[in-house]
């Protein structure tokens, strides 16, 4: 059976593409403003929506290609290997860009091995392996016994030296601990103690990867547009409140990606997507989301090119002022924040740095260059 194609799906991953590359790219970190800074523990802002609506399209995406190796009779053993390959091949990119530009010799001695597209991959491999020939039921099973024994884990065990168990210290929590003996000093720089992609939270993450296969088979059904739009909407929705009812017990939290998030994030993801869907490819409003659709067809490229191009701005040092700056600091204030203040110079930073790469985008796509891992 084809799948039926939705519009929506590169414009709300393009959204989610922009929206990390704004929130990642301020002009400086000490003027932004408050919708695009993480909660700094329990809590969630604007911001804390976009990495879980990335993992919940990969669900997505995951259900789709299994759909087409499927459908055009690959072996299994094939598309095992195909999902380990891929899978793979996110880890090491990951892994790359972390040590970029491999000097000095301590970004590779002292590589943090956690990371945004380490987590992708696992999720990735996971939700595939797991989802692939078993119904929709026995999928949501396996969400709900990863979210329930997560939660049981993080609210019942108290790791060694912690009287109690603990979600309000962040190096007290059972997810530390375990950063700690798993990976000893090659955790985020910035916490030291834990990791905000660590191993334990990764398996409620894999539970936002399951949602989204889900949501790919509700998109992907032979059901009338208008249905598969209206059911997203209403599980999303359903998800939603139930992750905000689970917040008065098993708090909020990106960090932990705590089980209440899961259903929190991927509820609002799904209602995302559903009016996406219902404006772009039910009503054929498609103009406004063009440059959406640009970023969503290289997400790839956009991640890791920014990411090197972010590294290298902030490496390379120009004379300004007398004084030795990064360029990226020598264009922000030179041209930004010689006339505005200093939230707005900052926000207008990270929005040049997001058009500057629809540009790159559009370029390639113009060309028919699209990277596909």
């Amino acid at each position: 059976m084809k799948i039926p194609r939705i519009d929506a799906l590169d414009a709300f991953r393009g959204m989610t593409i922009a929206g990390m590359l704004l929130v990642n790219n301020p002009g400086t970190w000490d003027a932004i403003y408050p919708p695009l800074a993480h909660a700094e523990w329990h809590g969630w802002t604007p911001t804390d929506l976009i990495f879980p609506f990335f993992v919940f399209v990969v669900g997505i995406t995951t259900h789709l290609s299994l759909e087409t190796r499927v459908a055009r009779g690959d072996p299994p053993g094939a598309v095992t290997l195909a999902i380990l390959r891929r899978g793979g091949l996110i880890i090491l990119l990951g892994l790359l860009l972390q040590a970029f530009p491999f000097f000095p010799l301590e970004r590779i001695t002292e590589l943090r091995f956690p990371g945004v597209l380490q987590r992708i991959g696992v999720c990735y491999i996971a939700a595939a392996l797991l989802s692939r020939g078993r119904s929709s039921r026995a999928v949501a099973g396996m969400v709900a016994v990863l979210l329930l024994g997560y939660w049981a884990l993080q609210a019942l065990v108290a790791p060694p030296g912690v009287a109690s168990p603990t979600l309000d210290v962040p190096g007290d929590t059972l997810s530390a601990w375990i950063d700690r003996v798993v990976f000893g000093g090659h955790l985020w720089k910035q916490s030291k103690t834990w990791d905000p992609e660590g191993l334990l939270s990764t398996l409620p993450a894999i539970g936002t990867c399951l949602l989204g296969v889900l949501a790919g088979r509700q998109l992907g059904s032979a059901w009338p547009l208008s249905e598969r739009i209206n059911g997203l909407f209403a599980a999303g929705g359903i998800d939603a409140v139930a992750g905000l009812m689970w917040n008065w017990l098993f708090p909020i939290n990106k960090n932990l990606w705590t089980s209440s998030y899961v259903l929190f994030t991927a509820g609002v993801a799904a209602m995302t997507l559903a009016t996406c869907a219902w404006l772009i490819d039910a009503r054929g409003f498609k103009r406004w989301a063009a440059p959406f659709i640009t970023y969503g067809k290289n997400p790839i490229v956009a991640f890791v090119g920014s990411g090197v191009m972010a590294r290298l701005l902030g490496m390379i040092h120009v004379p300004l002022g007398g004084e030795s700056v990064s360029l990226q600091q020598a264009v922000y204030r030179s041209v930004l924040a010689s006339w505005l203040s200093p939230r707005n110079a900052s926000l207008g930073f990270a929005v040049a740095f997001v058009v500057v790469w629809y540009g790159i985008l559009r370029v390639l796509e113009k060309r028919g260059l699209l990277v596909r891992v």
